[in-house]
C-alpha cells in the first residue's frame, strides 16, 4: 500500500485522497497531489473580521448585521453563531452552515470573531 504524505499544515498522518487532492480530517487543509510540500503549507491571505482579529479555518463568528438571503425570504439575524467557518479566496470569503439556512458564503465584514 501507498503511504500518503502527511499533512503539511499540522503534519497529522490520517491524510486521504479525494480526487485529485489529498484532504486532512483533522484540521480540514486540502491540498493538490501535484503541489510540492512547501506550496500546499502556504495559506492565503490573511482575513481580517469586522474589528481586525485575524480568523482561522475552524474558528467560530457570530453575525453582526441582519443578512438577507438573495432569492429567499430568509434573513440570518445579528447574533447568529456560526461555528467551524472555513476561509476561501475570492469576495465571500467564508465557507460555513449556518443552523436552520445551511451551506452557504459570508463577507468577513459582517462577522465577529467569539
Amino acid at each position: 500500500m501507498n503511504k500518503l504524505p502527511n499533512c503539511p499544515n499540522c503534519n497529522s498522518e490520517f491524510t486521504y485522497e479525494d480526487g485529485p487532492q489529498y484532504i486532512c480530517p483533522e484540521c480540514g487543509h486540502e491540498w493538490a497531489k501535484d503541489q510540492t510540500p512547501a506550496e500546499a503549507s502556504e495559506t492565503h491571505a490573511e482575513v481580517h473580521d469586522a474589528v481586525g482579529n485575524i480568523l482561522h479555518d475552524g474558528d467560530t463568528v457570530t453575525v453582526i448585521k441582519d443578512l438577507k438571503l438573495k432569492g429567499s425570504s430568509l434573513v440570518v439575524k445579528v447574533g447568529t453563531k456560526v461555528k467551524n467557518i472555513r476561509l476561501t479566496e475570492g469576495d465571500h470569503d467564508i465557507d460555513c452552515k449556518i443552523d436552520g439556512i445551511g451551506a452557504m458564503q459570508l463577507k468577513s465584514e459582517f462577522v465577529k470573531k467569539v
